[in-house]
């Protein structure tokens, strides 16, 4: 039978916009042992996988706790130690990264890890961070997946560096590795020069499984032709079996098994033991909810200046045409259908990133995630929770039961690696990727 995927993801506070504010929250991303009982936490009910995000930039106001967190790769190395199943997926950016360094940091956490872990791939959606790496203007989006397609190819060729079983390490010949297992890139291309090979033998699981998160049309683009895990922001089911059928239908026409093209909405729960309780507590949230908080999350996630907007009054005009997010775009045109005012915006739309909010017992969201999945419109979920501590508990507790009890989930792993619990392929070594052999006397140490 067919089951779920289930990743969790991380959030300082919580991911409701006003969690930090709650008194049982988390109000910062620098508490080392939070994360520890988290991943545990997603590893005893046997989630897929941990996710954290990543950016570069605080906002133009330097006012939104978001942009403060540890790099992510150096957070999953320190829980890499502390779990033994759970895979450990990372954002990285291919706008201002270089690949050889990727490819070498996403392999390193693979072999500490035990071959656990998972690239998120983003272009940046913030303008900001070029003036940290010496540019002073972002590049379009157009051409910034031009970049990642190519980045992407480069580090695919660097982690085919080293064939299975390369490193013989045979003390009493004195050859340490099989020089016909090495190989050298040597990538030429319009963006990248990189002759390689790679520092890091051959993953675990073949290759780190890739995660791509976009639903422009760049996005499913990239996401069709190389994400394996697909996170997506989709709040009605008749728009969510549009998107899964569109990825799975570029990801044939790539030459791609659809279900090796795994489908993962973003959604918000708050569960509660009765109706009643769970929609107190997302009251309680809410009413946390500062004006002024809620238009610069709102003017961050449009890329616009909303300061002295009247919140009651309508959504000033915006022409989608110039958004550069695919969830900017969805607000808009969701507020424009439904005529809502700015406060209705924020406090509906942007309070859960733009996710799907789910309010109810630990039945009733089991009732909705099933009904996503068996319509064609998810493989699974990423689940958000809104203020993290409690509610990461209820559906640890509540709804991973009771999805097991429906035969929707599993109750153990069945492998050691992230490709094991999606049921992905390990890749193998790609050699038609312009590689040149070793020479013999490099395997001589």
């Amino acid at each position: 039978m067919r089951e779920m995927k289930l990743g969790l993801f991380f959030a300082p506070g919580g991911h409701h916009l006003a969690a930090w504010r709650h008194p049982d929250a988390y109000p910062t991303g620098f508490d080392i042992g939070t994360y520890v009982d988290f991943a545990k936490a997603a590893e005893r009910a046997c989630f897929d996988m941990v996710f954290v995000a990543d950016v570069f930039s605080l906002t133009a106001d330097a006012q939104h706790r978001d942009a403060l967190r540890f790099e992510p790769l150096t957070l999953l190395s320190a829980l890499a130690m502390v779990t033994k199943h759970v895979g450990l997926v990372a954002t990285a950016t291919t706008t201002y990264n270089a690949p050889y360094n990727v490819a070498r940091q996403f392999a390193s956490l693979d072999q500490m890890s035990g071959g656990r872990a998972g690239w998120n791939i983003v272009t940046s959606s913030s303008s900001l961070e070029a003036h940290h790496f010496g540019y002073d203007a972002h590049p379009e989006s157009a051409k910034r997946y031009e970049i990642a397609h190519e980045f992407v190819d480069v580090v695919r060729g660097l982690w085919d560096s080293w064939d299975e079983g390369a490193l013989v390490i045979d003390k009493a010949t004195g050859i340490f590795f099989d020089p016909a297992k090495l190989h050298t890139l040597k990538h030429a291309g319009p963006h990248f020069k990189v002759r390689g090979p790679l520092s890091i033998p051959r993953s675990p699981q073949g290759q780190p499984v890739l995660v791509q998160a976009g639903s422009s049309e760049d996005g499913k683009a990239l996401a069709s032709s190389v994400g394996e895990v697909i996170f997506t922001l989709q709040r009605d089911l008749a728009g969510a079996q549009a998107f899964y059928a569109d990825i799975k239908e570029r990801a044939v026409a790539h030459g791609r098994e659809p279900h090796h093209a795994l489908v993962l909405p973003g959604v918000m729960p708050v569960i509660g033991r009765t109706r009643q309780e769970a929609q107190d507590k997302y009251e309680q949230l809410q009413a946390l909810i500062h004006p002024v908080a809620g238009l610069r999350a709102l003017g961050s996630m449009m890329g616009r200046d909303f300061t002295g907007v009247d919140v009651d009054g309508p959504m000033p005009e915006i022409d989608v045409r110039t958004l550069t997010q695919s969830r900017a775009v969805s607000i808009v045109e969701t507020a424009s259908q439904n005529n809502m005012t700015v406060r209705q915006v924020y406090e509906k739309l942007v309070v859960s990133k733009g996710h799907r909010q789910l309010i109810g017992t630990a039945r009733d969201i089991a009732d909705n995630l099933q009904e996503w999945f068996e319509a064609g419109a998810a493989d699974g979920y990423n689940i958000m929770p809104a203020q993290t501590v409690g509610d990461l508990h209820d559906f640890v507790e509540g709804v991973v039961p009771e999805l097991q009890r429906r035969g929707l989930f599993r109750k153990a792993y069945a492998g050691k690696t992230l490709r094991d619990h999606l049921n992905l392929p390990k890749p193998a070594g790609k050699r038609s990727r312009k590689m040149i052999t070793a020479s013999a006397d490099t395997a001589l140490v």
